[in-house]
């Protein structure tokens, strides 16, 4: 077995049967980490109930147009210039909101790796446009947090109903309940369940559409 590149997956892996059938259907996940600060964070906001095609396609749209994203430059830009690079209206005034939060130091991004996951979903989600779900991608994936579960994950619930054989998409809070069988390694988890995601949908590994 190749080494896994998340932890806890040997784990998963060996001890859990869904687990094991995800790896020997699809393979491993490929890694994925993301810088921790303010672009990874509009990143994730840009990425929010869209496809992954979309999401890079307004990103690099950004880029090209920006350079830098930098709060600063975000806010010079305005709602309109986000607009222009394929933002939706809602999207654009949640990306001024962040830059503004930490412009102004509502929030203190370079704090949050000290402080617990509690906190930090705290801290996020009181800026205009950041749910659980954007606190928590920036969790497990910017500051590399081992136990995160996104239950509120569309591709995550729907990856979970089929391979536990449930006869419907669980809710969220049938989610959280179905969660618990993978402590402490629920972030791994989640990763497995985008990559069987995508292999039931496309019959190919990676990262599956953001919802």
């Amino acid at each position: 077995m190749a080494r896994p590149k998340r932890p806890g997956l040997r784990k998963l892996i060996t001890t859990c049967p869904h687990m094991r059938r995800v790896h020997e259907l699809a393979g491993m996940p490929q890694p994925r980490g993301l810088e921790p600060g303010f672009a990874t964070l509009l990143r994730i906001i840009v990425d929010q109930q869209v496809s992954t095609q979309s999401g890079a396609a307004i990103w690099r749209r950004l880029v090209e147009s920006l350079g830098q994203v930098t709060p600063d430059i975000i806010l010079h830009a305005g709602e309109d210039g986000l607009r222009q690079c394929g933002f939706s209206g809602a999207k654009a005034r949640y990306g001024i909101a962040l830059a503004t939060a930490v412009t102004d130091g509502t929030v203190e991004l370079h704090k949050l790796p000290r402080m617990s996951n509690e906190r930090v979903e705290v801290a996020l989600t009181q800026i205009k446009g950041i749910g659980r779900w954007t606190a928590e991608i920036y969790l497990m994936f910017a500051l590399g947090r081992p136990d995160i579960w996104p239950a509120g994950d569309l591709a995550v619930a729907e990856a979970a109903g089929q391979l536990l054989g449930l006869p419907a998409r669980p809710t969220i809070p049938e989610m959280d309940v179905i969660g618990e069988r993978w402590r402490p390694w629920r972030s791994t988890a989640a990763v497995m369940l985008w990559h069987y995601y995508r292999h039931i949908r496309t019959g190919s590994g990676g990262q599956p559409a953001v919802t």
